[in-house]
């Protein structure tokens, strides 16, 4: 049986994963590793962006390690047959519906935020996002043409209550590990979706959360007190829309976009998926110079939640933190190292 199977993908995908190949024989040189091509790269080889063949092999891996999809090379590609299309079919193949995107501000990096020092030295709260439903999945969606001229574009914004009751009990439970706070944002004074989601969570919490601290937040509110007082949160839970919106927001609280992992989750004893959140860079592809510790600390992720092996993820994410207390910065964090310098450096700090 495979325990990892990587999905380089597209754009720096292929450069930050290969770090992560390095890290995985050093640390851990018993992980049995699969590879197989993901995203565009698979579109250009088999027509589509997701084979029946990789979504199988995903299915029975202990984790799913992806790097990156996309690029303007396939822009006009079918819709179906995008890259994106393909991220979006393995999300909802493997079942994965909780995207848990910690924003974690390591110690060496508290001056590399665009905030001041004391709104994010310290900083460590988890965005619980729901990923198999919501706007991106809804149907109808659809592009028409108007009589008139013109045309109108239609999305589908659709939650049931047993889609917000799993992911909330995600969110509670992962709470419940830490500062014992959820706050559950969503926009319920204008969208009907919204005012489920809160009446939802609300009956969830008093039924079987009581425990637990939970407030409610409008999501505008909450991309606002994330760059005005991020430390007041501890877990926050959000729908696939907006949790997409505010993670990329907390991403920059950290330094850069190329040190935030994630986890997708899905019912327990299934493979989880990771992927750095950074996206494939098309700008800076090809040019080594790509930041790999997103990937590196979505390995980190992988080994704590789905591989069963924590005391290897404490040691990894501690080899991190020590790399950066030395000085090893790549170009998103003022630094020069490259992709595969930053690697060696988290190698050597192991």
């Amino acid at each position: 049986m495979t325990d990892l199977l990587l999905l380089p993908g597209d754009g720096i995908g292929p450069e930050v994963i290969a770090e992560v190949r390095k890290v995985a024989a050093a640390l851990c040189p018993d992980l049995a590793l699969d590879e197989r091509p993901f995203g565009g790269r698979s579109y250009d080889l088999h027509g589509e962006p997701l084979t029946a063949e990789t979504l199988e092999a995903a299915k029975a891996s202990k984790a799913v390690l992806m790097g990156a999809v996309g690029g303007p090379k396939w822009a006009s590609a079918p819709r179906d047959k995008r890259p994106e299309a393909g991220l979006l079919g393995l999300r909802a193949g493997m079942g994965v519906f909780a995207n848990l995107r910690p924003a974690l501000c390591f110690q060496p990096l508290a001056d590399a935020s665009s905030l001041k020092r004391e709104l994010v030295e310290g900083l460590d709260f988890m965005i619980v996002r729901e990923l198999t439903g919501g706007i991106y999945f809804g149907e109808p969606r659809y592009i028409e043409d108007l009589p008139a001229g013109g045309k109108r574009a239609v999305d589908t914004q659709v939650y049931t209550t047993a889609e917000i009751e799993r992911v909330s009990r995600v969110a509670f439970e992962l709470a419940r590990g830490r500062r014992n706070k959820v706050t559950s944002a969503e926009k319920s004074n204008v969208m009907d979706s919204g005012l489920l989601w809160r009446e939802v969570v609300t009956e969830l919490h008093r039924r079987e959360y009581p425990d637990v601290i939970l407030e409610h937040i409008l999501a505008d509110n909450a991309a606002m007190q994330i760059v005005k007082n991020p430390k007041q949160f501890d877990v926050m839970l959000t729908d696939n829309l907006f949790g997409d919106i505010l993670s990329d927001a907390a991403a920059q609280l950290t330094g850069s976009l190329g040190m935030l992992p994630s986890a997708a989750l899905g019912a327990p004893g299934t493979p989880g998926l990771y992927e750095p959140i950074h996206g494939s860079a098309p700008d800076i592809a090809g040019q080594g110079i790509a930041n790999p510790l997103a990937a590196i600390l979505s390995f980190e992720m992988a080994l704590r939640w789905s591989l069963g092996r924590p005391e290897l993820a404490d040691r990894l994410l501690a080899a991190v933190n020590r790399a950066l207390e030395q000085g090893a910065r790549t170009p998103d964090l003022g630094g020069k190292l490259s992709t595969a310098q930053m690697g060696d450096a988290v190698l050597a700090a192991l």
